[in-house]
This record gives C-alpha cells, structure tokens and sequence, in this order.
C-alpha cells in the first residue's frame, strides 16, 4: 500500500492527466485494477509509428473522457496499489500490442520486462564470495555510457572494479563533444538507462549539456563515484598466464601505477578517436581549424567567414545552430545523405507531462517502451535486399522505395524552388544506407542566403581558404572538420598483448576488427569489448541498450567464473571464426553492402565492421546467457 499525492487536489491531478498519452494512460489504468476490458474496444489505441505520437492515441472525444475520469478517480484515492506489478510474458506481449495497436512477436515480451524493470536482468546470475575475482578486480576502461552500465552491473554482482577515465568528469562522448546543437538523434526516453532513477528530461530529444548532466547524475547516484580514476590514462595491458591475470598499467598526474586485473573491459565507444582528412596545405591556414570532437571553448562566430567540411550527423546538427551567427558559411559535401523528417522534434515537456513521469506508477516505463519500440526493429526489414526487386540501383525492395520516394518528396518541397539545391541534396544510394540522419532545419538553412554547399571536390587548403578542383577559391576564417571518427579501430587503439605476445591492433590490422558477439575475442583471454566490432546500430535503436546487453553478458561470465574457480576464459577461435562468418552472410543480404556505395560502417576491402545485421531482440537474446561451451577454460590453482 503506497499513500501518493498528498496535498494534490482532484482538480489539479485532472489537469496534468490532459497531457497523458491515452496508450500508455490505459496500461497505468490496467496495472492499477487487472480489468482487462480497458484492453479491449473501445479502449484499442489506433498504431501511429511517428516518433512522437498523437496523445489521443484516435480515441473519439467520449473515449478520451471515459479513459481520462478512470485515471482521475484511480489516482484521486486515498491509497494507490497495483493489482499488476510484474504482467509475465503472456500477458506482457497483450499490453504491448495493446499500447501500440499492432502485431509483436512474443520473443520481444521477457526482452522488455526487463527493459521496463518488471524483473532483473541479473536474477539468475550466481554471486558468491570466492576465487581470484575477489581478490584482483576487474578494470574498466572509460566511463562513457558503457563504462557505467558495466560498472553498475558489477556493483549489483558485488564483483570489485575500477573504471579508468581520462577526461576530467565521466560522459564519454558527451563530455568531449561540445559543438553548437550536439545532441541526441535517438528519443532520449529511449537513450537511457533501463535502471536508477528516472530523470526529468526537458524535452524528447535532449540536448548535449542534459545528456552529460545525466551521465554524471548517474554515476553518482549508482554509488560508482569511489570506483572510479578520473584524469587517468590507460598505458598498456599484458596477459600474464603464470598469474592468469592481467598487468595494466595507468598514469596520472601522481605518476603510473601497475595494477593486477582479473579482467579487462573496454569502455572507449566506436566514436571517439576523430578521423582527420588528409587535404593537402590544411597546416598553412591561417585561421582556426579543428575537428568538431575538439570545439574551442568560448570562440565565437559572430561575424566569421566559416567552412565546414562534411555533412554528416554532426554538421547536421551544427549547421542550423551556427549560421545566423556568420556572415558566411561554406558547407563542402563528398555525398549526400538522406535524412528524415521528425516532426516536433524541438518539443518541450510540459510541467503536467513531468508530473506524469515523475508521479504516476507505471507511466514513464510504458512512455519509456512506445518510444524504444518506435525508433526499435521496425526499419530493419526494409534494409534486406529483395532479389527479385526491379530497380536494385535506386533501392532494395517495395518499402525501401516508398521510403526513398517519401523522403524525395520531404527535400523536395523543403527547398522549394532552389532546384540547384535539389541536385545536390538528392542521394543516388538507397535510403539508410549510410547513418539514418534526422533533418534538424538542414534544408531550411541551405536555402539562406548567406549558406553556400559546395559538392565540387577540395583541391588544397592555403592560408586564406579553401580551394577546389574546379580553380574556385573561397575565403575563411575558421574551418570546422565535421569528418567523424576512426570507427574501424576500436579497442585496437589501446595497447593491449594478448595470450601469445600478439597485439590487439597487430591481430585485427588497421581496420578489420572481429570479435564473437562484438565482446570476446580469440587469444586474449578475460578480455571484453563493449561497443565492439558489429555491434553498431544501423537501423535504430538505442547504444545505451546495446550496452546493457554487454554488460549483463560481461557479468554473467565473471560472475561464472566466480562460482566454478574459474581463472581465465578465452573464446574458441571457431566459435569465432563461425559466428563472423554469420555477420558476414547476414550482411551480404543487406543494404550496407549495396554496390557503388561507401559508409563508415564499412573497411576498405567492403567488410561491414560496425553495424550489426541482427534485429535488438536477436542480439538481446545472444547476450542474455553466455555458453561457456564456445570458451577454453583455465581453472583456477589458488584455493
């Protein structure tokens, strides 16, 4: 029995229950009495698929005000009790296809209980107090998003850790990158932690400083602060099979320190090493120049004669932010994108809209799921190639190709009349072959006048600008590289030596990384990568789900080992070697392997090393228990 709302007047709980949205405002009234005629007509939610849907979810007037007065008069009680906590599977799958009026496969139920906190993802994990992970711990390596769900799942194992963070504070990404108009392209009820508390985002797709705020208000409040070296830096790793354990070594500004590590995690994300074009004269600039990830603090633009290079998710996001403020603004596009609209994507929460998160059980994990679920699996079969299509050259199927002509029509009518913008910003690749980027005002400020995007090629750079092939020269003051990241390096980057003296970056080469589930990788023992090789998501999603599934994968393996003294365990290499050759074939049947076309998810020999080809369910279910059977296990000799 739970007393809620004290003080809080009928009046005022009816009022914030006229921001609800009617689906998920059904599954509070479900979970509150059991009744399941609100799961039938006229209670059924019409499917909307928009990214932000209509709250009245096609309920009539009448029906909006029947739903609308139950919630009042449940919630107006003296005393709020849920007669459904945890629904199971069966009855879970009913509730989800209830709130999204649509078919869903039941293998997607047990995925979001836990998803939604209606159980643990870790009750099944054995945690005992015995063998080496007692006594050495494990070392993480950043404390991004990965770096914190890892380290929260070990606190709840009770397995000792220490993350080691190079920045001043944790964030990862979203501590480094400090652009104009960085944000979120994933609804950040969705990009978020499926534990701790729930924070109170001012709108739905967050800004850069609330999605850092939000790093740092978990990290403290998942009690990981005391685990955690800020402003020290990862050296070197080295497998010592005597002990069966790993040397690292760290520095600070006290000095290096070795430490011995039952376990190494890395935590340094895909997108964070910058990827610096090679253009001829670019150090005799005169002006500013710098990569997006390394903003100058405090510069400013007003006025400024500014040149971006690329036109990738970050200029997408910088472009519209910064180009009232200049007096010019060249943007040098090699390729065009696709981009999707995404009405109200500046949309703010309402006071009542937080009230309804922060106050009304069982709200914010359905809000939470209808916005995971919309941004989840849905685009994925649109992206496998269709053989018997007739136009492999502009598309992969009939759905790709109502999406490309659907997103033709968007750029078409955005730029109206500029019919030279037209041909430059029509793609000749299928839609989502490259990143999925959403229009943020991109079109509507190529169209100013002070705006220039330019597809002829960089010849050079020299003291006073940019020139390209074609003999133009065009002046700057400050050029910003948007060029994006190192992808195909990964963990390779970090100098870490595995079983047999081989290094990391010498076993993968420059840009061919391979791993058994992105995580394990043959050779280095009690090794785990996050965010590793094919675990990217292509098509939607969430990286913070992506992370968890590791993490609790990671977990359950040390937490196994643990239980069984088990000092070490390295993946078989034809567990491996099988599980890629799975990737490589999936792939073979999707778009980012479509010809005459490059992406960044791709090596130069057309290997696809970042994306993964599975849906979220796939790879959830991969994660959720490891088979100890595809490891070569080394029992511990210490009591």
């Amino acid at each position: 029995m739970q007393k809620k709302f004290i003080g809080l007047s009928k009046a005022q709980i009816s009022s914030a229950i006229e921001s609800a949205d009617l689906r998920v405002l059904l599954m509070v009234i479900f979970h509150l009495t059991g009744d399941k005629s609100w799961l039938q007509e006229p209670y059924l939610p019409s499917r909307d698929v928009r990214l932000i849907a209509d709250e009245s979810a096609g309920f009539s007037e009448h029906i909006q005000a029947v739903i609308r007065a139950e919630a009042v008069k449940l919630l107006s009680a003296e005393e709020l009790t849920a007669v459904v906590e945890d629904p199971g599977d069966e009855l879970m799958l009913t509730l989800m296809q209830t709130c999204l009026g649509e078919r869903i496969p039941a293998e997607y139920a047990p995925m979001m209980r836990e998803q939604m906190g209606f159980c643990s993802p870790l009750e099944d994990i054995p945690v005992t107090a015995s063998s080496a992970l007692k006594r050495k711990p494990v070392v993480i390596v950043g404390a991004g998003v990965s770096g914190l769900a890892m380290g929260t799942t070990l606190k709840q194992l009770n397995i000792p850790f220490i993350i080691v963070e190079k920045n001043a504070e944790v964030g990862g990404t979203w501590w480094q990158n400090r652009y104009p108009g960085c944000g979120v392209d994933t609804p950040n009820h969705a990009y978020s932690f499926s534990f701790g508390e729930r924070y109170r985002w001012d709108r739905y797709f967050a800004p850069r400083e609330q999605l850092q705020d939000y790093m740092q208000h978990t990290a403290t409040a998942m009690g990981l602060r005391p685990s955690i070296r800020l402003q020290t830096e990862f050296k070197k790793a080295r497998w010592n099979e005597q002990k069966q354990c790993w040397d690292i070594t760290i520095s600070d500004s006290q000095g290096t320190e070795e430490i011995e590590a039952v376990a190494l995690v890395t935590a340094i994300g895909q997108l964070s090493l910058p990827a610096i074009p090679v253009i001829t004269g670019i150090k005799d600039f005169a002006g500013t120049i710098f990569h997006t990830a390394n903003w100058p603090s405090g510069l400013d633009l007003k006025g400024k004669r500014v040149a971006i290079v690329g036109t990738g998710a970050s200029a997408m996001q910088i472009v519209p932010t910064i180009a009232d403020d200049v007096s010019s603004l060249t943007i040098y596009q090699r390729g065009a994108q696709w981009a999707r609209p995404i009405p109200r994507y500046h949309d703010s929460i309402s006071e009542d809209g937080q009230w309804l998160l922060e106050k009304v059980p069982f709200y914010a994990a359905w809000f939470r799921f209808a916005m995971f679920w919309r941004y989840g699996d849905g685009l994925l079969p649109s992206l496998h190639k269709d053989p018997e299509w007739a136009h492999p050259e502009r598309s992969l199927n009939r759905s790709n190709d109502r999406h490309r002509q659907e997103m033709t029509d968007y750029i078409v009518s955005s730029l109206g009349d500029r019919d030279d913008l037209v041909e430059k910003c029509l793609p000749d690749y299928p839609p989502y072959g490259k990143r999925i980027l959403l229009d943020n005002g991109w079109y509507d400020t190529l169209r100013k006048p002070q705006v220039e995007l330019v597809t002829d090629k960089i010849s050079h750079v020299d003291s006073g600008g940019v020139h390209t092939q074609t003999g133009d020269q065009r002046e700057a003051d400050i050029i910003i590289l948007s060029t994006g990241f190192q992808v195909g390096l990964l963990s390779a980057r970090l100098d870490i030596v595995g079983r047999d003296g081989t290094s990391l970056e010498h076993h993968w080469g420059p840009d061919n990384p391979k791993a058994h589930l992105g995580i394990n990788v043959a050779g280095f023992p009690n090794l785990f990568c996050t965010q590793g090789p094919n675990t990217g998501l292509g098509h939607g999603g969430s990286a913070i789900f992506q992370s968890e599934c590791q993490a609790k994968f990671i977990g359950a393996c040390l937490a196994r080992m643990n239980a069984n003294n088990i000092s070490s365990i390295d993946i078989k290499q034809d567990a491996q070697d099988q599980y890629v050759a799975r990737v490589d074939a999936e792939h073979e049947k999707m778009i980012w392997t479509h010809p005459g076309m490059s992406t960044y998810y791709r090596n130069e020999a057309g290997r696809v090393v970042s994306v993964m080809p599975w849906r979220l369910v796939d790879y959830w279910k991969m994660t959720s228990t490891p088979n100890f059977d595809d490891f070569r296990q080394t029992v511990s000799s210490l009591d």
